[in-house]
């Protein structure tokens, strides 16, 4: 019997679960719905599919929630309790907004200072146009709140009509705090206000503590040192504190889930028993890609994948198949390049770093990569589809 030539590559399907609550089971309910989605679906799981899954509902399952409350004492207790330097925050009602509150609760003044043009992942204060217009170096020049609205007034975010200068202001008033808004891209800036620092950028924070330890500031915390441990009880993130966290109601944040590689490993285990193959896990959260029209960058998670197992280690080893066809085999064409092309591939090298052949394939982890597929086919609202199975990303041409 003749066998069809396969005529689809990767497909991505959310797969649709119950409602997670603490304390449930998620390698069992997860094992059982893409299995289930398998059989009313009608379509066969394969060896190196890959199951992925939202961290927002590892972390439900963990149980790892923090109040306002518990933000706030343990802010107090490793800052003074004083006046703090609240530096390079994003601009989030939903990432930000709830810990600003706690931060405040747990300080007798913040100096809030915003970076500018936009915030670390694109959300504008100010246009570049404004800035250039207005003659303003935003590397070198500090702009007080006062400076800031004689030169651009009143900006409401392009996406949300939030001003969030005036939206942060009011928070941290509310909490009893006083507050004073600075408009600053050196990390150094704040030491002519307080020296004690509360770092809250996400990708650059390394950075930001070095400059400023070097600087002598007398205290350097950056929010992946807030809430490492559980304060009354409540939940914790060892690793990343408040990064990556959530809001979960007016009082709470859901924080990013804490060490979970044994869920990934064990919902393997489960569907290697329960259909005999081997699949790939991981747990995800933000995509990292850019918005080209609003310039926001998707990634607030300190990392796209908190856990995975090791078959997700590393980076395509892909050929360019127009690079092949319009270069080394430009004299062929029908069959006879796709023969060409499918014994070049056949034959690549296990590492084709260098290779002028693997030019303009995508040189980012295969966890960002497909975590970032992960995310927009699951999306962030009502789609109830917090599963993510991910069938013939490892394919190639021959396949």
């Amino acid at each position: 019997m003749e066998t069809k030539e396969r005529r689809v590559g990767t497909v991505s399907r959310g797969i649709r679960c119950p409602i997670i609550r603490q304390g449930d089971n998620l390698a069992e309910l997860v094992s059982k719905s893409v299995l289930e989605a398998a059989e009313i679906e009608g379509f066969e799981m394969r060896d190196r599919d890959v199951i992925a899954i939202t961290e927002s509902i590892v972390a439900r399952a963990q149980g790892n929630y923090a109040s306002v409350e518990a933000i706030a004492k343990d802010v107090k207790e490793k800052l003074g309790g004083g006046t703090i330097g609240v530096i390079f925050p994003i601009l989030s009602r939903n990432r930000f907004a709830i810990c600003l509150r706690g931060i405040a609760m747990g300080a007798k003044k913040v100096v809030l200072m915003l970076s500018y043009p936009s915030d670390e992942v694109g959300n504008e204060l100010v246009s570049l146009d404004k800035i250039d217009e207005a003659g303003i170096n935003p590397y070198s020049d500090v702009l007080s709140l006062e400076r800031y609205r004689e030169l651009f007034g009143e900006n409401k975010h392009e996406f949300t009509g939030v001003d969030y200068v005036a939206y942060y202001g009011d928070i941290i008033r509310s909490c009893g705090a006083e507050v004073e808004i600075v408009f600053a891209n050196q990390a150094k800036a704040i030491l002519d206000y307080t020296d004690c620092v509360l770092t809250c950028d996400i990708h650059t924070r390394a950075r930001t503590k070095r400059i400023l330890k070097a600087a002598s500031a007398k205290v350097v915390l950056g929010l992946d040192d807030i809430m490492t441990s559980p304060v009354d009880g409540s939940g914790c993130n060892e690793r990343y504190g408040l990064l990556g966290s959530n809001k979960s109601t007016e009082d709470s944040v859901k924080l990013f889930p804490r060490e979970c590689k044994d869920l990934v490993l064990d919902i393997q285990d489960r569907i290697l028993k329960g259909c005999g193959k081997h699949v790939e896990v991981m747990v995800y959260g933000d995509g990292a890609f850019k918005d080209p029209k609003g310039k926001i960058w998707e990634l607030a998670d300190p990392v796209v994948s908190p856990a995975f197992n090791d078959g997700l280690v590393g980076t395509p080893n892909e050929l360019k198949l127009k690079y092949l066809a319009d270069n080394d085999y430009k004299d062929l064409s029908g069959e006879a390049l796709k023969e060409a092309i499918s014994a070049s591939i056949r034959a690549k090298e296990e590492n084709l770093v260098g290779n002028m052949a693997s030019q303009g394939t995508t040189p980012r982890q295969l966890t960002d990569l497909i975590g970032s597929l992960c995310d927009l086919t699951s999306g962030s609202g009502d789609k109830g589809t917090p599963v993510v199975l991910v069938q013939g990303y490892f394919d190639n041409y021959t396949n």
